[in-house]
């Protein structure tokens, strides 16, 4: 009888067994046991960190994690509306600072970015009392926020006088007699 075959088998059943052929008594590729007293990185960590390296999904996604883990509070709120921006999900962005705006009226990070969405949404007016709310609130400590109330200014303005390759368009006023002694002023921007 031939021994190659038996001892092929042998092998390959050696193999099989939990110990293995491996020399630590564990076995060499096995990963080490989780500890259950540990506790996971927060998932608004890990989604602050994956916005700074512009992964946006993944980073929408340890924040709903940090949702289910922490609840829904004003933190993760304005991390989920963040992200939602930086998608160009607007109109849920828009939502989620909404609330958070609504428990936290002092969370300048939320106020600042639903003034961002405003922006991008194209209500420039809405944005500008949003922005001067987040200013106040900062004390004008924070640049960014200064920069955007600045442009929500000179858009709310341009909305109002239009400019032309001249400059400002000054309005036209014209008065208009309605009725005896009574008079409208009319203005054509």
């Amino acid at each position: 009888m031939r021994k190659g075959p038996a001892l092929a088998v042998l092998l390959s059943l050696a193999a099989c067994s939990s110990g293995g052929l491996g020399l630590s008594p564990g076995g060499a590729n096995r990963p080490p046991a989780a500890d259950a007293h540990e506790k996971g990185v927060d998932g608004l960590l890990v989604g602050h960190r994956l916005m700074e390296a512009g992964e946006y999904d993944l980073a929408l996604k340890a924040y709903l994690r940090a949702a289910s883990e922490q609840g829904i509070n004003v933190d993760v709120l304005s991390a989920l509306g963040s992200a939602n921006l930086k998608l160009d999900r607007l109109g849920q962005a828009e939502q989620l600072l909404r609330r958070a705006v609504e428990l936290d009226p002092s969370f300048v990070p939320a106020q600042n970015n639903l003034g961002v969405v405003l922006m991008e949404r194209g209500k420039p007016g809405e944005a500008r009392a949003v922005f001067q709310q987040a200013f106040a609130l900062d004390s004008g400590q924070t640049d960014s926020i200064r920069e955007n109330l600045k442009l929500a200014i000179a858009r709310t303005e341009t909305d109002v006088y239009p400019t032309t390759e001249d400059g400002p368009q000054e309005p036209k006023y014209n008065l208009m007699r309605r009725g005896t002694g009574e008079y409208v002023l009319l203005t054509q921007l």
